[in-house]
């Protein structure tokens, strides 16, 4: 009789934690558009939306605040859960999304299609070619791994990705330093990520990788736990310890790729937000995977809201403020509570 009574608390109580991160992640996104050069009320926000009240509030929320928002949502949503699933894959708590040399194919691409004036033909040439970069570093990556044996040794896959990374890095100096004073510039500022570009079209894209890479990494929660136990015993509970692997690391640097086309570089996300969850509440792949997402969000979300308006009327490069808000918040949860 007393087990289903715990058991209904013991799922309530993660499930409050989500709604906790959801309700924080829905108020940065508000805070986000309230905040600029043109302060707005809560009420003013929420009539723009509707489509009523002041005009030149409606299209300050719905035409640029609002899908800026969201699109910083889902990217920090993405990076987040992708660098969970990273650390659970690598077993490393260092893992983070860029970890495999996705940002560096990404960089790569997108930085060919400024130097070739193809973003001022195409609005979605730079997006497109950074994800095309990023797709490029995932299959070589996984060309790597494959030449070690059938086996998907997670080992070999890091140092696959960290050699992958290097290479890039290699292009983009060449590229860099062969390039013209504006596309150096602009290759620079795109680096540094930001959402500046933002659009309900950007967000649309991001979703259609969003949803399902989400979906996939939930469903492997499970599985996830049980390899973070050992692979070994993994295998003898039923887990296809190989397929879970390639589906982990493939649904993870597909979110990673579609977030880095959209914004470029931002880094801590995926690294600061996990371990933040895991300090704070703890609990396993089932949990963490959408918590940090839901965190995440919440996250970037506030970092590109204060971009905005930290410097204003200039704006911040996002991954400058995740880099000064994430490298002392890293250090000090790590003094608070060591191992």
């Amino acid at each position: 009789m007393t087990g289903g009574p715990r058991k209904s608390m013991s799922l309530r109580k993660p499930a409050a934690q989500l709604l906790l991160l959801a309700a924080l992640a829905l108020i940065a996104v508000l805070v986000s558009v309230m905040v600029g050069a043109v302060s707005l009320s809560p009420g003013e926000v929420f009539s723009a939306i509707r489509g009523d009240g002041d005009p030149t509030a409606i299209v300050i929320v719905r035409q640029l605040r609002l899908p800026r928002a969201v699109v910083a949502a889902l990217v920090g949503a993405a990076l987040a859960a992708s660098g969970a699933t990273f650390q659970a894959l690598l077993r490393n708590p260092l893992a983070e999304p860029y970890i495999l040399g996705v940002s560096g194919g990404a960089a790569v691409g997108a930085m060919i299609a400024m130097v070739a004036g193809w973003s001022e033909t195409v609005s979605r040439a730079v997006p497109f070619a950074a994800f095309i970069g990023a797709i490029g570093a995932i299959l070589l990556v996984l060309r790597i791994a494959a030449s070690a044996g059938q086996a998907l040794d997670t080992r070999v896959l890091l140092l696959g990705g960290v050699v992958v990374g290097a290479f890039f890095n290699a292009v983009i100096l060449l590229v860099l330093t062969l390039t013209d004073a504006e596309s150096f510039r602009s290759a620079i500022f795109w680096i540094m990520g930001g959402f500046a570009g933002a659009t309900w079209s950007t967000a649309g894209v991001l979703l259609l990788w969003f949803v399902p890479g989400l979906l996939l990494l939930l469903a492997l929660g499970r599985s996830l736990d049980l390899m973070s136990i050992g692979e070994d015993t993994a295998l003898y509970l039923g887990t296809r310890v190989e397929q879970v692997k390639l589906i982990a690391y493939i649904s993870a640097s597909l979110l990673t790729a579609a977030a880095v086309s959209v914004s470029g570089v931002i880094g801590f996300v995926g690294l600061v937000v996990p371990h933040v969850i895991r300090r704070v509440w703890g609990g396993g792949f089932r949990f963490l995977i959408p918590a940090s997402a839901l965190l995440g969000a919440a996250f970037l979300t506030g970092a590109d809201a204060l971009a905005r308006t930290a410097a204003a009327p200039m704006e911040l490069p996002v991954g400058v403020i995740t880099a000064f808000v994430g490298v002392p918040f890293f250090v000090w949860l790590l003094r608070r509570r060591p191992g």
